[in-house]
């Protein structure tokens, strides 16, 4: 094996604060905090306010409090110092340029403390994806998820799969490999039960409406409606700042302008789009510009996990393109209602889409407005609270999976279905970073006393 290296990186966001926490790593973390502070022995798990001199030059840094893990019983599993000292740049700098001339240290690359946790069988790859999910988290829906992935409510579910499946892969190696052993007839055949609910588990752990994902990365919202209608406000209301330009100049917004939100604790994505005119789609010259944006508009609304359909109310009649865009996932909002009241307000053909009246200018509605998109996202969401798959990864293995649990249980030979089983349990694993059926052979022993 070759020498690991010791490594350190500033834990907190750079920059100044109270605080600022230099984390270190490795076989040489304890020789370095004694070369730093002098202190031959560092109780472990107990913060020390510790002089920090630096190695060469022997002059002080910082007065610090130093706390000191003992391998296996740290975040990495392996020796690791954190020097909490306070939060300049130039302190940072200092200790940074400190460790930089004690041998074997060297600066972390991204990710590397978490990869060694990985790595030492602190975590596996869903709780290591979990932190970082944690770190980001902006919504109170997006904080709760990341708590239960890193608590381990994905791996428990997806191990507690692979042992069963293990087990059920034991005992067809059984069958296949140790026939003249007194084992019960057609062993490997009677797992195939087990195998049919492993494989509906997995079927309904899937069809949750990519509710993880969307909660990690957001809820789509389209802002769509005609030229003027108030789009730009509307979704300068919502993010309660000036997210979009606000002309009466048809044709202001060209491109899709994105604000990240939190909405009742859920994260959300709310697009301003071009004004609908699809007539003018493949026009040259100056509005081709215009008719791009269109264009994004018309993506964007089909793509969108939601859509708000604006209408102006003081218009005699309701533009006819947005309302093509109504479904089920959609809300009407008539806007304008301060001003005047055309026939906007009566809109025929929205049986199955909500209406919201609203004025985005002076406010009126808006919370209600509000509500509605929310319902809208426990909606998608659904009420659901076992753990879900929260990356695309997650998604296609267990895809993969799933296909060969099926190929499995249509399988006539006991070998072709046993090599699908097998084929199941790597992709399971592939998802914690857990692959291995070296076990089999355990089981195997044990359920069956091979060569007693």
């Amino acid at each position: 094996m070759p020498p690991v290296d010791t490594i350190y990186a500033l834990s907190t966001p750079p920059g100044r604060g109270g605080i600022s926490i230099v984390r270190v790593s490795g076989p040489r973390a304890a020789e370095g905090a004694l070369a730093l502070t002098g202190h031959g022995s560092l109780e472990p798990n107990r913060l020390t306010i510790c002089n920090i001199i630096h190695p060469v030059t022997r002059s002080m840094i910082d007065q610090a409090l130093v706390v000191f893990f003992r391998s296996p019983a740290s975040y990495t599993g392996e020796d690791t110092v954190e020097y909490h000292m306070h939060g300049s740049k130039a302190v940072v700098s200092v200790i940074y340029a400190a460790l930089a001339h004690l041998p074997g240290y060297r600066l972390a690359e991204p990710g590397e403390f978490t990869r060694r946790a990985f790595e030492n069988g602190k975590i596996d790859l869903t709780e290591a994806e979990a932190i970082d999910d944690l770190i980001d988290a902006e919504t109170e829906a997006q904080r709760a998820q990341a708590i239960r992935q890193l608590s381990g409510a994905l791996s428990d579910l997806y191990e507690d799969w692979s042992d069963r499946l293990k087990h059920a892969l034991a005992h067809m190696e059984a069958d296949i490999d140790f026939p003249d052993e007194d084992l019960p007839d057609g062993v490997g055949g009677k797992v195939k039960p087990e195998l049919g609910k492993i494989l509906d588990e997995i079927r309904e752990h899937l069809n949750d409406n990519r509710r993880g994902e969307r909660l990690r990365d957001g809820i789509h919202i389209a802002v769509i409606g005609a030229p003027n209608a108030g789009k730009s406000t509307l979704v300068n209301a919502l993010a309660r700042r000036e997210v979009s330009i606000v002309s009466p100049q048809p044709g202001t917004t060209r491109d899709i302008v994105e604000t990240h939100l939190d909405m009742g604790g859920y994260p959300v994505i709310v697009s301003d789009t071009a004004g609908l005119r699809p007539e003018q789609v493949g026009e040259t010259g100056h509005d081709a510009i215009e008719s791009e944006g269109i264009r994004r508009a018309l993506k964007r609304a089909r793509d969108a996990d939601i859509r708000l359909l604006v209408f102006d109310a003081s218009m005699p009649e309701a533009d006819r393109h947005t309302l093509a865009l109504a479904g089920e996932n959609s809300i009407a909002v008539i806007n304008k209602s301060d001003i005047l009241a055309g026939s906007a307000k009566e809109l025929s053909g929205l049986e199955k889409t909500d209406i919201a009246r609203i004025s985005a200018k002076t406010g009126a509605g808006m919370k209600e407005l509000s509500a509605m998109i929310t319902g809208k996202i426990k909606e998608i969401i659904g009420g659901r609270q076992g753990p879900a798959p929260t990356r695309a990864r997650h998604r296609s293995a267990l895809e993969e999976c799933a296909e060969s649990l099926s190929r499995a249980l249509a399988a006539g030979q006991t070998e072709l279905a046993a090599e699908d089983v097998r084929l199941s349990l790597r992709a399971l694993g592939r998802i914690t970073g857990r692959v291995d059926v070296e076990d089999l052979l355990d089981v195997i022993f044990r359920d069956f006393c091979i060569g007693k």
